[in-house]
């Protein structure tokens, strides 16, 4: 499964390499924006201090236990109605926040689909229609991995690395 971190460092590195090889308005796209998909990236890991939360105050809601509704494609989806609503409005930059938040939150699913997500393994893809949950080609894969709680880091110092070269992040520091 992959852990919040990975979730949180790879919808960053997506809308980054995005934004330095694809974007041609870069000026939608600052540091700021990196931050919210990396939210976004989050967000749907929500449901494990929500459930708790409700659950210590002695209220159980199923909808909110993990890997439910904030893990559907529906709840992804949700934030590209603000996002068209500002993109309309010609408020480009906080239409682009929603945007990536969207992609964040989708990219969190794609990646629990791929390799499996916690308590369960799959996602509900057409939910509210089916509960069924599609599982992708690599569910557990990382099960077994050695060092799986260290992928988080290999990723972050290549990416790191990445930014060095393309960036020259030492001139910041």
């Amino acid at each position: 499964m992959p852990l919040a971190v990975m979730h949180v460092l790879l919808a960053i590195i997506a809308v980054d390499l995005y934004r330095d090889y694809v974007a041609k308005h870069k000026k939608y796209f600052t540091l700021w924006t990196l931050f919210v998909a990396g939210v976004g990236g989050l967000l749907p890991d929500l449901d494990h201090p929500l459930h708790a939360a409700l659950g210590a105050i002695g209220y159980d809601v199923p909808e909110l236990a993990h890997g439910m509704v904030l893990h559907t494609p529906m709840f992804g989806l949700i934030f590209l109605i603000p996002f068209a609503f500002f993109w309309a409005m010609k408020k480009h930059r906080t239409a682009v926040l929603f945007l990536v938040l969207s992609f964040g939150v989708l990219f969190h699913l794609f990646l629990d689909w791929l390799i499996g997500g916690g308590d369960i393994y799959g996602i509900m893809a057409l939910y509210p229609l089916s509960a069924e949950q599609f599982k992708g080609p690599f569910i557990g894969a990382l099960e077994g991995f050695p060092m799986r709680e260290g992928l988080d880091a290999v990723i972050l110092l290549t990416w790191l690395f990445h930014e060095e070269r393309r960036h020259k992040i030492r001139d910041f520091i």
